[in-house]
């Protein structure tokens, strides 16, 4: 595909499969904002939880749709997920956001999850990026400002995991079950990062430079094995305690995050010192790369996960782009379009809108899991159409 097709196919990738599927059938009209679940047979679940975390990255993706393209309904839905953000995943007494709350939009899971509280920092910077909207930026403030006074921890760096409804501690730290219950991760300040990237594009405040600086050098100093090349994924108050978890999707996702945080910052010093890093992290990532295109999704010392899930895809996809971009590699731009390629053959769901979760190593669609739901969200598949666009723009 020529990076002219590559744009069109994106472009119609996101609105009439990933958009279109959003707007048509999870908004809820009855009780606001958009639905929480269905399943990975299609089955709607209109009863089914909420999480902040679907309601966050759906304010995001429609905010920058709204940004790219300009149509009117992709403001609406944006201003739909902030409206419904606000009102009832905002903590107004005790600050920071929620994790879930029930189908009728009253608080279930009161715990303050920095990765929530990340995410919703970043959809409400995109709104700003969009529409200038200053409340969306007032919201992105107090929520840096929480975050900051409550979960960034001075003497050992870095953010807790998890926190009580009024920022106390907690002893179940974990995003879900599938993780291991550390005070710090990689997943959870590889968000941060986004958001305070996110953020500094429309709030140039010295102290979110500050911070924002500072998780790079996390990156690089603290979850950086270098033995592997890998990032390690969970950790305690004082960065000890190593998995040898190789997760390959998020690795390639670290390294164009970083990418992205030092083109804001515009410090050539500083990227002059980290993009080696970055090019490594890049690198590391594509033991994941199989011969059809695809990148399974992570490997421990034992043990293997080759599923091919759609968000590694996603990352995939940007990451070996911004190889591309960044380092001038065209064997990257061939492996981000032949997994692209992949996506298109083998996740998205032509019939039904949006993709699969995955497709398990012997090809068989993964419907165990949900097709839209707390964590299958409108977000890196989005994004990855964004990403392509913009940057084949370049």
């Amino acid at each position: 595909m020529t990076p002219e097709e590559l744009k069109t196919s994106a472009r119609e990738l996101l609105e009439n499969n990933i958009l279109q599927f959003w707007l048509n059938k999870m908004q809820d009209n009855e009780n606001g904002g958009f639905y929480g679940r269905m399943d990975g047979y299609g089955n709607l679940h209109p009863n089914a939880d909420k999480g902040c975390v679907l309601n966050a990255r759906l304010l995001w993706t429609f905010a920058a749709a709204y940004r790219l393209v300009g149509k009117k309904e992709y403001l609406a839905a944006a201003l739909r997920a902030k409206d419904y953000l606000v009102q009832h995943f905002i903590d107004q007494q005790q600050g920071g956001v929620f994790w879930s709350v029930d189908y009728m939009g009253r608080p279930k899971d009161t715990k303050k999850q920095t990765y929530a509280l990340a995410f919703t920092i970043y959809a409400m910077s995109e709104l700003v990026r969009a529409t200038a909207n200053e409340k969306a930026l007032g919201c992105a403030i107090d929520l840096f400002e929480s975050l900051e006074q409550h979960a960034f921890d001075p003497k050992g760096e870095g953010y807790i995991e998890a926190l009580t409804a009024n920022w106390s501690p907690i002893a179940d730290m974990r995003l879900s079950d599938k993780d291991e219950n550390g005070s710090r991760t990689m997943n959870t300040h590889l968000h941060v990062l986004e958001a305070y990237t996110n953020l500094y594009r429309v709030w140039k405040s010295p102290k979110l430079e500050q911070q924002l600086r500072l998780l790079i050098s996390i990156f690089t100093r603290r979850l950086l094995n270098p033995r592997t090349q890998h990032l390690d994924l969970f950790f305690d108050d004082n960065w000890q305690g190593r998995r040898n978890i190789e997760s390959f999707g998020h690795d390639i996702e670290a390294a164009w995050l970083i990418t992205e945080a030092l083109e804001v910052l515009n410090d050539e010093h500083l990227k002059a010192q980290v993009m080696p890093v970055v090019a490594q992290i890049a690198k590391a990532s594509e033991e994941g790369l199989t011969i059809d295109g695809s990148m399974i999704h992570e490997r421990t010392a034992t043990t293997t996960d080759d599923e091919r899930h759609w968000w590694v895809q996603c990352e995939c996809v940007i990451g070996e782009l911004n190889q591309y971009e960044h380092f001038h590699d065209k064997q990257a731009l061939q492996k981000a379009i032949n997994c692209y390629q992949y996506i298109l053959n083998n996740l998205v769901d032509y019939k039904n809108g949006e993709w699969y979760w995955s497709r398990r190593a012997d090809g068989s669609i993964n419907r165990c899991e949900d097709h839209a739901g707390f964590w299958k969200c409108p977000y890196h598949n989005s994004r990855m159409c964004i990403e392509m666009i913009e940057r084949l723009n370049s």
